[in-house]
């Protein structure tokens, strides 16, 4: 595991992997809590977040993914088609199957991670843990460090068109272009990170804590979505 004394930890090439190494370790953690929390009888229940997905589908697109990090095929998150295509490549197979694929690559996500740099998908794992959770009414791990590390990295991305300050519990993130005033949203990590991968709806987007009218930014906020429907978690 990566420690603070191994910020500045190098590969036998040079290549500075603490930050790897750390988001290695989170994507385990999360693969570990997912494995633990759902229980026999959880695996065809539907997921609200995700609709047309069971639990199994979620785990198999999980699965696929870390597949296709791993093989080189994805350094980004899949479009539509791409996720559909990672849940049927493990069509006709039990869970238990899914499960030991998903175990066999996601130990060489660690060797990657070791060895060349390369991040696990994180975010990507994290979005969909509490999916799960929500679908199985099992929530908890709001406050872990994977989705510290997962909502940094959404939030940091995030780019609307006019200037806007984000603030959560622990950081503020200045967002678009420079300039003032700054439209400002409170919200916290968990929230963050599930209206940036569209677990929210339009209306509940627009409720949220804004220092003013969010028009002009609303339809900036997510990387997917928003939901159709209202999300209550």
């Amino acid at each position: 595991m990566t420690t603070t004394n191994d910020r500045h930890a190098r590969n036998p090439n040079g290549i500075n992997v603490a930050d790897a190494l750390t988001i290695a370790r989170l994507y385990q953690d999360t693969r570990e809590r997912i494995l633990t929390v759902v229980g026999p009888d959880d695996w065809s229940t539907a997921v609200p977040a995700c609709p047309g997905w069971s639990v199994r589908d979620v785990v198999a697109h999980l699965a696929g993914v870390a597949e296709d990090w791993v093989s080189g095929l994805r350094s980004r998150p899949p479009n539509d088609a791409e996720t559909a295509a990672q849940v049927a490549r493990f069509d006709g197979r039990d869970v238990d199957s899914i499960v030991a694929a998903w175990n066999s690559t996601a130990a060489q996500l660690d060797k990657l991670a070791a060895n060349d740099g390369v991040k696990a998908p994180l975010a990507d794992i994290v979005v969909h843990e509490h999916d799960i959770r929500g679908a199985i009414a099992q929530p908890g791990h709001r406050d872990s460090a994977a989705v510290t590390c997962a909502s940094d990295q959404l939030l940091s991305a995030l780019q609307p068109p006019t200037p806007l300050l984000v603030t959560v519990e622990d950081a503020e993130y200045h967002c678009g272009p420079d300039g003032s005033p700054e439209m400002q949203l409170r919200t916290t990590r968990f929230e963050a990170l599930r209206w940036r991968t569209g677990r929210r709806s339009p209306s509940q987007l627009a409720a949220m804590d804004w220092s003013a009218d969010p028009t002009p930014v609303l339809d900036h906020l997510y990387l997917f979505g928003p939901a159709d429907a209202d999300i209550v978690e």
